[in-house]
Parts: C-alpha cells; sequence; structure tokens
C-alpha cells in the first residue's frame, strides 16, 4: 500500500476519474484513513460518489475538502505520455489531475497520518469531505453532504491549486458570486432586402449587452475586484446571408463582489432590457453567493504553516472561478483554499512538482497543529 504523498498521488491518477465517475478513488483514500481511526462513510448522490471520513466526535472540526474527479483529458495522442499514466519526469509528475486535485488528496492523507501519529488524541475532530462531483454539476455533490450531514463545521481547507509560481504563495480566502443569465431576444424573421418588415433581433441585443458590458457595477473592495459582465456566446441567424432571423440568444455571466446582492443584479440587468424595448425570455442560474474568511484562526494558522515549510508569506486573493467551498461557507465556518501551482490545471501534460508535494502536506500538518494540537502549539 503506498504511503508517501508521491506514491499515493500516482496511485490516484491511475484511476480514470473523469467527472462524475469517481472509478475508485475514494475507497482507496478510505483504505488509508481507516486504519488512521477515521471512520468513513459512503454517500452516493445520483451518480455521484462522495464519502465523509471523520476521526473523532468532538468540537472544534476541522474539514479537508476535496474532488476526486478530473476533467476530460482529450486526445491521447496530445499527451507526452497517456493521461491516467502517473509518469515521473524532471522531477514532475504528469497525469490528468496531478494538480486538481489528486496531489492535495494525497497531501491530505499523509498529513492526517503524521498528524494522528503524534497527536492521537487531537483537541478536536478532523474529516475529509471528497466528492466525484466538482468538476461537473456540483449539483449531488459537496452541497448534498453538507445539507445530508448538518455538521457544525468550525475550518475547511480545500484543496484547490490556489498557488501561482511557489507551493503556498497564494491562499484564496475567498470567492467572488457567479450569476448566469440565458437571455432569449425575439424579432420578426423576414427577407434582408426588406428590413421593414422584419424586426431584427441582433440589432436589439447587441445594443444592450454592449450597454451591460460598459457599466461599472461597483468599486470592488480590498479583498474583491470590482463585479464583471462578459458574454460568453451569442447565436442567431439561419446560416444564410439574406435573411434576418426571428430570435437570438446569448450566455453571459457576472462575478459579483458582496457590493452586490444577486437580486440587485437580477433588476439592474432586466431594468436595462426593458429600457432598449427587448422582447425577450432569461433563465437566470446563480451558481455561487460571494464569501471571504476574513483574520480568523484558520487564516492565522494557513499563514503560518506556509511560512514555516516555505518561508513566504501567502498573498491573499480572492480572484479566479468558483470552487467547492461556497457550499461550506454558508454554515459559517472559515474556509480557505491552498493547493498546488495551478499553471497547468485542465491542460495537456498536466503535472505538479514532486516537491511541492511533499511541502503541501508539512503545510497541511501545520495547519492541524497549530488548531488541534496543544493549546501553545501555534506560538
Amino acid at each position: 500500500m503506498p504511503t508517501s504523498t508521491l506514491e499515493l498521488a500516482r496511485e490516484l491518477i491511475r484511476l480514470p476519474s473523469v467527472t462524475p465517475d469517481d472509478a475508485g478513488c475514494q475507497d482507496l483514500l478510505a483504505e488509508h484513513l481507516r486504519p488512521l481511526g477515521f471512520r468513513a462513510r459512503s454517500l452516493p448522490f445520483g451518480e455521484v460518489s462522495n464519502i465523509w471520513a471523520r476521526r473523532g466526535t468532538g468540537s472544534p472540526l476541522f474539514v479537508f475538502l476535496g474532488h476526486t474527479d478530473v476533467v476530460p483529458p482529450g486526445p491521447e495522442d496530445a499527451w507526452a505520455t497517456p493521461p491516467f499514466d502517473p509518469v515521473l519526469r524532471d522531477g514532475y509528475l504528469h497525469g490528468r489531475g496531478a494538480a486538481d486535485m489528486k496531489g492535495s488528496l494525497a497531501a491530505m492523507v499523509t498529513a492526517c497520518a503524521r498528524f494522528t501519529a503524534r497527536r492521537p488524541e487531537p483537541r478536536g475532530s478532523i474529516a475529509l469531505l471528497v466528492t466525484s462531483d466538482e468538476e461537473g454539476p456540483a449539483v449531488d455533490g459537496t452541497r448534498r453532504v453538507v445539507e445530508a450531514l448538518g455538521d457544525a463545521i468550525d475550518w475547511c481547507v480545500v484543496g484547490e491549486p490556489s498557488s501561482r509560481e511557489r507551493v503556498g504563495d497564494t491562499v484564496k480566502h475567498g470567492r467572488r458570486g457567479s450569476l448566469n443569465g440565458r437571455l432569449t431576444v425575439h424579432g420578426v424573421q423576414g427577407h434582408i432586402a426588406y428590413p421593414d418588415r422584419a424586426v431584427n433581433p441582433i440589432h436589439g441585443a447587441c445594443a444592450a449587452l454592449a450597454e451591460l458590458a460598459e457599466i461599472a457595477w461597483d468599486e470592488g473592495s480590498a479583498d474583491f475586484p470590482p463585479t464583471r459582465f462578459q458574454v460568453s456566446n451569442v447565436q442567431a441567424g439561419t446560416g444564410a446571408v439574406n435573411v434576418i432571423p426571428g430570435s437570438l440568444e446569448a450566455l453571459f455571466n457576472l462575478r459579483y463582489s458582496p457590493a452586490l446582492t444577486h437580486p440587485e443584479i437580477v433588476e439592474r440587468v432586466e431594468s436595462v432590457l426593458d429600457r432598449h424595448g427587448l422582447r425577450r425570455e432569461i433563465d437566470w442560474q446563480h451558481s455561487a453567493a460571494p464569501f471571504l474568511t476574513r483574520g480568523g484562526r484558520l487564516l492565522d494558522a494557513v499563514t503560518a504553516a506556509v511560512r514555516d515549510v516555505s518561508g513566504i508569506d501567502p498573498e491573499l486573493s480572492t480572484a479566479g472561478g468558483t470552487s467547492d467551498g461556497r457550499f461550506i461557507a454558508p454554515t459559517g465556518a472559515e474556509v480557505i483554499e491552498l493547493g498546488p501551482v495551478n499553471a497547468t490545471i485542465h491542460q495537456v501534460d498536466e503535472r505538479v512538482a514532486c516537491e511541492d508535494l511533499d511541502r503541501l502536506s508539512r503545510m497541511y500538518e501545520g495547519i492541524l497543529e497549530r488548531l488541534l494540537g496543544p493549546e501553545d502549539a501555534g506560538a
């Protein structure tokens, strides 16, 4: 059975767990956690595999949060080596999921192994919540487990690849909210030579979308960049050059700061569309509310652990996409994200530095020591 962080990461990469298929990864994690005193529970929902492994029953409760699913690797011949064949080359571990985030999962397990060997009776409980639905719709994964368990989580470290150039140089202490819209604008189809007999939905929609893109939604803050509106897809037309289309569909997204709520954004967007006189419908999907961990014992412990291992003070950031931390933060828990360098995630030839896996494991161990070790452990 693999015992080092690198060996466990390699075993996880060998399992082709393309979302939502866990491919046996969670069983492998449970095999390593049970001898450490963790009680592992499988909590499947739909096609999604989830595991909740907890050691202890008391409080405070510290949770490592992660996912075993990976994005599709794409054409195998585009990779230097097969994506699910974990190859060591030039000091790097190559393979799909190496950085996002099977390396983090391995580091969590080995950190727990060393910590519990040294502190068999910590001051609280440790748990791992692992899903196979983070890269997918994220409907039957972490959110469902949190709802089903109802456990009061105090601190949560998410293993997402937060770092930019050196492991630990960046920690995500929050995330922006995410609001998606699917806009359908109705016109009247007709011959392009007789525009008076038709209504072109492209003209009106483009004017409205351009106005929305130019709005200064807010000024952001010290922790969050300003809210941004972005159009990702526009579809209209029959393919013929001489036909005015009868409808247009556009997909857009707003990554927003806590200066706004998503109902406020909805109201403002729809007022702009109304002012342009568009016949339209919008389907809204609110993917995530913004969250922020400002100060607190978790952030202090993370900063100190990174400093001890790498000799650097991490930069705090809320940039990037969403993570499953958005399902933990509303419970009142302090949430941060700390993981490997993210330069190759979701790319061909994804990789992680082998020495970074060991560094990350020691950082995770240091966090546990400061939060669940003796009262003076963080002194």
